[in-house]
């Protein structure tokens, strides 16, 4: 996608535009893998709208996610976290960034699935740990070592993200370069 004129880009994302219909381009990944920032900027490349699933969910609940897993625990806020999911799949087209225990559940993958086209931004151990650190608002870090917490993510979430539609590595390359990555790959599937 990089050796693309602006031209061909152009088109490229209106015909992934006219392709995905109804359907909404969902990030999923580990915390620190760039759900967010990239689905922002593929929003906006594609000319969709953004929505973050813990946004939403934050909304509905009135409270941080922090505090809904200090205040209801982790099952509570999974139910919670699907049941957003599953309304904001029916509002596309758009680009949605879920939380990295989103995929995890059965319902929630078989209705992206349905819904949606999946794009995991898989990232390396030092990648997600180095980014993660940078930030403090992580409740599933806050119970130990974050890289040792990290690897156990990794080993037991991996294998249900590889049942995404689409992988793309998230590297410390710009932001622009995953963009263009992950659009090269939407287009193809399509």
């Amino acid at each position: 996608m990089a050796d693309l004129t602006r031209g061909t880009r152009k088109q490229v994302c209106r015909h992934i535009a006219d392709k995905l219909g109804r359907r909404t381009i969902v990030m999923i990944g580990l915390m620190g893998a760039g759900k967010t920032t990239i689905g922002r900027r593929l929003a906006a490349r594609l000319d969709l709208p953004f929505v973050d699933a813990d946004a939403e969910i934050e909304r509905a609940a009135g409270k941080s996610i922090e505090d809904i897993f200090n205040d209801h625990g982790e099952a509570e806020f999974r139910d919670g976290e699907r049941r957003v999911i599953a309304r904001l799949l029916e509002a596309g087209p758009q680009v949605l960034a879920t939380g990295g225990g989103a995929f995890m559940d059965l319902q929630t993958r078989d209705a992206i699935a349905r819904a949606g086209i999946s794009v995991w931004l898989r990232a390396s151990h030092k990648v997600l740990t180095d980014r993660v650190a940078r930030r403090d608002h992580r409740p599933l870090l806050k119970t130990g070592n974050a890289g040792a917490i990290m690897r156990a993510l990794m080993d037991e979430r991996y294998p249900f993200y590889r049942k995404a539609d689409i992988t793309v590595e998230s590297r410390d390359v710009a932001h622009e370069i995953i963009v263009n990555d992950v659009v090269g790959k939407i287009a193809g599937l399509l």
